[in-house]
């Protein structure tokens, strides 16, 4: 049985997937992954095979936060695309069963990189790491909405004005303290947004090195995992989010980063060789208003922290760390006014 404020009861897991799953087999065991803030995800070792459990956290939630069930339907969806992703075995909507909803997933063995320096790789796997990142990414931007049943997965159009609203909101209902480059970055970002250019695609809201599970031996991504912010949306979401990792610095345990690193020794690609390779595989020929979607991403990104540390004050977070991350929420703010005031050079 897992411990802590995320205990499940194993046994009655193990009934329930039996009477639901005719090859599952019990009895089980679940351990929680050390790694996430905000849905708890458990390995779950059971006589019939290895699988995932992801799970809502307990307490109070923020509205459409934690939606697991969303999580399930995307990935189910996304079976027979060109976007990896694990198999979907079971949603439960029970409550009953462990207290929160949850899905049971396929585990997929494999590497998780937690340092986008990829120090244990050779300046040629580097290259390709990334560029399997660019390749999965610009795929998950083509997807077919209509063929995958997606088309209602979110509403289309006027996103990032919806997008502003929603983190703004879900900021203001978990401040701790004024942070008055967070006041600024939100005026700014009301005063910036970009005219709705009718670009609409599957965005997965959190696209980055970590959220993507790796071959065991090859530079290339097996699965792509944490979906719980996907939607239909603006597909530069997803770009901004990843070259976040640019701007962010290489010292800090929790966000790792590339600032001040040396990429072309490392062989890896910078911020505008990235940008490029994904407008070549996507057939763009520019990006205007680059510093609005990157200053909105670390604004989102220290909305999110925020909420992490909010709950994690109130005991219910997926992590003990939790609360730490406050200290992160002013320094990401501030990255998001400097990069708002920068010139747009893309």
């Amino acid at each position: 049985m897992a411990i802590g404020i995320h205990k499940i009861d194993t046994a009655k897991l193990s009934e329930y997937l039996e009477s639901v799953l005719p090859w599952f087999k019990g009895p089980l065991t679940a351990k929680k992954f050390s790694g996430g803030q905000s849905n708890p995800t458990f390995q779950i070792e059971a006589d019939s095979d290895t699988y995932v459990l992801r799970k809502q956290p307990p307490g109070k939630l923020l509205k459409s936060a934690h939606a697991v069930d969303r999580e399930y339907k995307v990935m189910h969806a996304l079976a027979d695309t060109s976007v990896p992703v694990p198999v979907m075995h079971h949603l439960c909507e029970d409550r009953e069963i462990i207290g929160s909803l949850f899905f049971l997933m396929e585990y997929i063995p494999g590497q998780t990189h937690w340092d986008c320096k990829l120090p244990e790789q050779s300046n040629n796997e580097r290259t390709q790491t990334y560029d399997e990142i660019n390749r999965v990414l610009a795929a998950l931007h083509e997807v077919d909405l209509e063929a995958t049943g997606l088309s209602d997965y979110g509403r289309p159009g006027n996103y990032y004005a919806r997008q502003l609203k929603r983190w703004t909101e879900q900021y203001q209902a978990t401040e701790f303290e004024a942070i008055p480059d967070m006041n600024w970055i939100i005026d700014w970002l009301k005063e910036h947004a970009p005219d709705d250019d009718g670009r609409v695609s599957l965005v997965h809201g959190d696209f980055r090195l970590d959220n993507l599970r790796y071959h065991e031996t090859r530079p290339e991504v097996s699965a792509v995992l944490d979906w719980e912010l996907s939607t239909l949306g603006h597909p530069f979401t997803d770009l901004a989010n990843h070259c976040m990792q640019q701007r962010l610095p290489a010292s800090e345990s929790h966000l790792s980063g590339l600032a001040g690193v040396n990429l072309e020794a490392l062989g890896i690609p910078t911020e505008r060789e990235f940008i490029e390779r994904y407008c070549e595989r996507r057939g763009i020929e520019k990006i205007e208003h680059w510093n609005f979607y990157l200053a909105f991403s670390f604004f989102r990104l220290a909305a999110i922290l925020q909420g992490v540390a909010y709950r994690g004050r109130a005991g219910n977070a997926s992590s003990d760390a939790a609360v730490s991350l406050f200290r992160l929420v002013t320094p990401l703010a501030s990255m998001a006014k400097s990069i708002a005031t920068e010139a747009d050079t893309l």
